[in-house]
């Protein structure tokens, strides 16, 4: 059974940092691709990293030079390490697998982690 637990949000001022972590169970980093998503108030939910099964980093839209996403096989957890922080990275932050995995034919989700940042 597939759980995704992220933790690691907080609420940090303009150019801080964050750690998140996502600990998670059925998933082999082995044969998936996994990714942090985010979804600010309003707004749709979109992939913001990235890392392929063969260990490959992707970056998208405003997050590039800022955010590093990893994995540890051996912790099946995911990280994301948020530098430079800005207002704009405001947002609940989700792992999953790309695409997003889907249970009994519906979405997955965990309970994901509350990133603020104030300017």
């Amino acid at each position: 059974q597939v759980q995704l637990v992220e933790s690691g949000g907080g609420s940090v001022q303009a150019g801080g940092s964050l750690r998140l972590s996502c600990a998670t169970s059925g998933i082999n980093f082995r044969f998936n691709d996994v990714g942090w998503y985010r979804q600010a108030p309003g707004k749709q939910r979109e992939l913001v990293a990235s890392i392929t099964s063969a260990g490959s980093t992707n970056y998208f839209g405003s997050v590039k030079g800022r955010l590093t996403i990893s994995r540890d096989a051996a912790k099946n957890t995911v990280y994301l390490q948020m530098n430079s922080l800005k207002a704009e990275d405001t947002a609940v932050y989700y792992c999953n697998t790309v695409p997003g995995r889907t249970v009994n034919g519906r979405p997955y989700w965990g309970q994901g982690t509350q990133v603020t940042v104030s300017s």
